[in-house]
């Protein structure tokens, strides 16, 4: 099983966003997917609550709230045969608590949005992550990405730059578009659109697939839609 840890520190970074979108194409592609929600705010849990029936089944469970007569071991269970589990974590992770998700992890993606303040704040999340979460030690790939991107936004250059002295790749950017606004309230995902009404999603999406089916080699940008061979199996 593979475990995609969505992490970043900063608040307002799109990490549900990423994560449903994440967990609907694996579940689309036929993949037995697990979505758990740790941020208390329960986004993830809405989403997952709006979703159509015909849809791809999704696996979800509440990792924030403790349920009565039920142990902790058996409440984050995961089913059997579960091929991708998909972590969305809250705003403020830190220290013990970070350390404890990193551990579960097989991948790590980390959003980020554009704005300077946010850039600064990412970069001085990596370093903790490095430091404190000690994710390379344990042997995890950790990739970055651009989140609610728009015309007007700052360059990457300095994020980019620190990504480098790392070796963390800086995988895509995805475009902030109404069709992200569309799925969330619907339960869905971007690629449970019509394929004629995503085509930037998809293009955009398309190198962050292809990095977490094979996370050791660098992300490639190649223009073409992802088969359903990139996101099934083990």
């Amino acid at each position: 099983m593979q475990t995609i840890l969505i992490l970043n520190s900063k608040g307002g970074c799109g990490k549900t966003t990423l994560a449903t979108n994440l967990a609907s194409l694996y579940a689309a592609g036929g993949v037995k997917t697990a979505l758990m929600d740790y941020d208390p705010q329960g986004s993830t849990m809405l989403w997952h609550s709006l979703r159509p029936d015909e849809l791809a089944p999704i696996h979800i469970i509440d990792a924030n709230r403790t349920r009565r007569g039920l142990t902790r071991s058996w409440q984050l269970a995961v089913p059997q045969g579960t091929k991708r589990l998909i972590i969305d974590t809250p705003a403020g992770i830190k220290g013990g608590a970070l350390q404890d998700l990193v551990r579960k992890a097989s991948v790590i993606i980390i959003p980020v949005s554009p704005s300077p303040i946010d850039i600064h704040a990412t970069s001085a999340f990596i370093t903790d992550l490095l430091l404190i979460g000690k994710a390379r030690s344990l042997g995890i790939h950790i990739g970055v990405v651009a989140n609610r991107v728009r015309r007007n936004s700052p360059h990457y250059e300095p994020l980019s730059a620190f990504l480098n002295t790392q070796k963390i790749p800086f995988i895509t950017s995805f475009t902030d578009t109404e069709n992200y606004i569309k799925v969330a309230e619907e339960g869905m995902g971007i690629y449970e659109l019509p394929e004629h009404q995503s085509v930037l999603e998809r293009e955009q999406w398309l190198p962050l697939i292809r990095w977490l089916a094979c996370p050791e080699s660098p992300p490639q940008v190649i223009p073409d839609f992802p088969k359903l061979s990139l996101v099934s199996g083990g």
